[in-house]
C-alpha cells in the first residue's frame, strides 16, 4: 500500500481550504483518508498553515510520501528539515 500525505479541499466554491491527510494513493482526491495531520487556508493573509508535527513526522518515519504541495508546507514549518537530521543521525 503507496501512502501519501496530500490536500483534501473543503470549503465552498471559489473559497477553497483544505486539511492535509494522509491516505492510501489509490482513493480519490477528497474520498476516504487514513488521519488528518492539519489545515492549510490560503485565502488568509499570510496564508495559514497548521501541522500537527508529531503526526506528520511520525508518518514520514512510516514512509509516507508528502505530494510536492505538500512537502513545501512541511519545509515552512521546519518539519522537513527535523526529518532529514533524524534520517542522517541513524
Amino acid at each position: 500500500m503507496a501512502v501519501k500525505i496530500r490536500l483534501k479541499r473543503m470549503g465552498a466554491k471559489k473559497k477553497p481550504f483544505y486539511r492535509v491527510v494522509v491516505t492510501d494513493s489509490r482513493h480519490r482526491r477528497d474520498g476516504q483518508f487514513i488521519e488528518t495531520i492539519g489545515t492549510y487556508n490560503p485565502l488568509s493573509d499570510p496564508a495559514t498553515i497548521k501541522i500537527n508535527e508529531e503526526k506528520a513526522l511520525k508518518w514520514l518515519r512510516d514512509g509516507a510520501q508528502p505530494t510536492d504541495t505538500v512537502r513545501s508546507l512541511l519545509s515552512k514549518q521546519n518539519i522537513m528539515t527535523k526529518f532529514a537530521k533524524e534520517r542522517n543521525n541513524k
